[in-house]
């Protein structure tokens, strides 16, 4: 099978609108977290998330082009864009015929979802729907709109799986490739659900942190305090590129995709499998795709939610896998600076797997306050401070509800 590589990057994010900016962001332990200024929360159980900050968008759209888009949709364009500029495939280096576009989000355009069935509620019950009201919520329209803005004609749709979504996007771009459908695909994806809808339904499973009193501390995965997630927004994109291809047009290239795992927990349309089966085997088998012992990772960047029973379950699974060699893996969760992105959260993840990778340095979990009994003390989880490490190989976990689970493993790049 063809190697495949990661020759752009794109990111918008709660601690940085470029992949620069996220990058200074996440080695320095920059807190994304603040008051939610999208809506007025204050009926709601909770008051703060991680917001993009200082995005307008006039500076990436015209105004008509604002109008077609759902917030979630402008942050996946966004980062596409700035992925492919990175990558600087163009038509006379590459022929766009063999270039597929995988972009997805979790939920999509819940915002402009619930926006329009409110208008409509207060109307007389003729319905005056905005004619942009499907193609603001569909999940693949970030997908068609990088294709039609580049002309990309290869294989082309979206990936649904909630909070593994993107990091679905990514492997199904890797088998593109390895399998010799596709020269280079653009694949990540994107959220943007701080909104009514969004927090009050989470808020509703009682998955949201309530720390309303300091919430710039509550995104504390692996804390023994720990109370829930923080409700991020933004996207990643990474453009992945056929080696040789690459080579040929001279192309920089951050980091090589060796191998991808992926699972069912077959337990609990939310609930992780306690025992982290799901997430063992998902472990396992991105280990086996790329033909590693479990000794050679030396990073993993966890899916990390800063949930009382999802960071126990993921810790319990990578023992299962790791043994005593998890003991010398640098763990982390950048959720801690970022909040969950939900269905971005795996392409935004895989890029700070790859720049840890790229830089030699593995970014802080911020927020750790007090050990958890229940965790292993010799596991070292990165707190609150990076670290400079040669790295070779990492993994990024993202595990979705309905017990969908990926884990994808990157090498630092040598020929």
């Amino acid at each position: 099978m063809k190697r495949v590589v990661v020759t752009g990057l794109g990111a918008i994010t709660p601690i940085g609108n470029t992949v620069k900016d996220f990058w200074e962001g996440l080695i320095n332990g920059r807190n994304g977290v603040g008051p939610i200024t999208h809506f007025d929360c204050t009926n709601y159980k909770t008051h703060f998330a991680a917001e993009v900050k200082d995005y307008d968008p006039l500076n990436y759209f015209d105004r008509k082009d604002v109008r077609k888009h759902d917030l979630y949709s402008q942050y996946d364009i966004v980062a596409a864009t700035e992925a492919v500029e990175s990558s600087h495939l163009t038509p006379v280096n590459t022929d766009f015929d063999e270039v597929g576009v995988v972009l997805t989000a979790g939920i999509g355009g819940v915002t402009h979802f619930y926006n329009e069935v409110m208008e409509h509620s207060k109307g007389d019950g003729v319905p005056r729907f905005s004619p942009y009201y499907i193609p603001k919520m569909i999940l693949n329209i970030p997908s068609g709109v990088i294709s039609i803005k580049y002309g990309f004609r290869g294989p082309n749709f979206a990936t649904v799986s909630a909070c593994a979504s993107s990091s679905h996007a990514i492997v199904a771009g890797f088998d593109l490739i390895r399998y010799g459908k596709a020269t280079a695909v653009v694949a990540g994806g994107a959220e943007a659900g701080i909104c009514e809808a969004g927090i009050g339904g989470f808020n509703a499973m009682h998955a949201l942190s309530l720390r309303n009193d300091d919430p710039t501390t509550a995104s504390r995965p692996f804390d023994k305090n720990r109370d829930g997630f923080v409700m991020g927004e933004g996207g990643g994109c990474i453009v992945l590129e056929e080696l040789e291809h690459a080579l040929k047009r001279g192309a920089d290239i951050y980091a090589e995709l060796v191998g991808v795992g992926m699972s069912g927990d077959a337990y609990h349309i939310t609930a992780p499998h306690p025992e982290g089966y799901g997430a063992a085997l998902s472990m396992e088998r991105a280990l086996k795709d790329a033909g590693i012992d479990r000794t050679e990772i030396d990073h993993i960047n966890t899916h990390g939610t800063s949930t009382p029973q999802g960071d126990l379950a993921e810790v319990v699974a990578i023992k299962k896998v790791f043994g005593d060699h998890a003991r010398n893996i640098s763990l982390n969760s950048t959720k801690s600076m970022t909040g969950h992105l939900l269905g971005g959260t795996g392409a935004v993840e895989a890029i700070a797997t790859i720049m840890a990778l790229h830089e030699g340095i593995v970014p802080p979990t911020i927020n750790h306050f007090e050990d958890d009994p229940q965790i292993d003390p010799e596991l070292d989880f990165t707190f609150n401070q990076a670290r400079k490490r040669d790295l070779h190989y990492a993994i990024s976990n993202a595990f979705g509800f309905g017990g969908q689970n990926t884990s994808i493993l990157f090498k630092k790049f040598t020929l």
